[in-house]
């Protein structure tokens, strides 16, 4: 008989937006093992990875014919706000928006909407932060946007934590995390992101992939550039989605860092937030040499 299913987490990634996807998705049953689902999509967007990984979730849901109440949890607002609150008036607008525009994606919402039911509790859950849950999702659908194919494990209980074990095979190399789904942060959670992703030699990827991630890596510098350039503050957060790591990744440096051609310097706190502030190396170099004094 099949364990209860106490909490499924979900996540969706993109290799540029629009651009080649992954989903992934982390279910948790009462009897502490856990089954990892995942898949890739050629050309799509984040927001309907982030709609696939529920809809495969609640699709397994349905075929283990559950009545008790599950909790799913998603980093994507898109999908919360969209599946609770504007559904509602999706409908009864024939799937048109408030400004009587066709509905983005109705394809996959109608099919959320389907599988959706009361005992489904969605939460949202911050994405970046070390929940474990969300993390290894991530690091799923990360590795499927990127043409990669992640290891999906079985994970149970040894009665000290959970131990994750992957198969090894030529391109993948085997890992052990202890205490893999918990829901508190993790201050290991770099070093976990860092080994969760499948380990695949770069040169087995397709040319045209590898073009994509390099395409994608000049837009991250642009973005960067234009936020030194125009004296942008970016939170933590944020930050952390622009360098692609998690946000203990960012705060755990200290003050003031480089990272490429910026110096990365912390500004104030914002209520729970940090403020950090992107500085050119090459233009702070300019200003110290123009105030330098001259010599004769």
């Amino acid at each position: 008989m099949t364990s209860q299913i106490k909490s499924i987490y979900t996540d969706g990634a993109c290799s540029g937006n629009p651009g080649p996807g992954g989903w992934g998705v982390v279910v948790c049953y009462a009897d502490d093992s856990v089954q990892e689902l995942g898949g890739a999509v050629p050309a799509t967007t984040n927001n309907r990875m982030e709609m696939q990984a529920a809809i495969a979730a609640l699709k397994l849901l349905a075929e283990s014919h559950q009545n008790q109440p599950v909790t799913l949890y998603t980093d994507s607002e898109y999908l919360i706000n969209g599946i609770t609150k504007w559904i509602k008036g999706w409908k009864k607008k024939n799937w048109k928006t408030s400004q009587g525009k066709p509905v983005i994606n109705q394809d996959l919402w109608e099919t959320l909407d389907a599988l959706n039911s009361p005992r489904i509790q969605w939460q949202y859950v911050r994405g970046h932060a070390g929940n474990w849950g969300n993390e290894r999702c991530d690091a799923i659908a990360r590795a499927y946007s990127l043409g990669k194919t992640p290891s999906l494990t079985k994970i149970t209980s040894n009665g000290a934590g959970f131990v994750a074990q992957e198969t090894e095979s030529p391109v993948h190399k085997t890992i052990q995390l202890s205490n893999l789904y918990s829901d508190q942060p993790n201050p290991d959670a770099e070093m976990v992101e860092s080994t969760t992703l499948t380990i695949l030699n770069d040169d087995n990827l397709p040319r045209e992939t590898r073009v994509a991630q390099l395409s994608n890596l000049i837009e991250t510098l642009r973005i960067a550039d234009e936020i030194a350039t125009k004296g942008y503050f970016i939170a933590s957060s944020e930050l952390a989605d622009l360098m692609d790591v998690n946000a203990s990744a960012v705060t755990s440096r200290g003050e003031e860092w480089k990272w490429r051609n910026w110096i990365v310097s912390r500004v104030r706190r914002e209520g729970n937030q940090i403020l950090w502030q992107l500085e050119r190396v090459d233009a702070i170099n300019s200003l110290e040499d123009n105030s330098s004094p001259a010599t004769a």
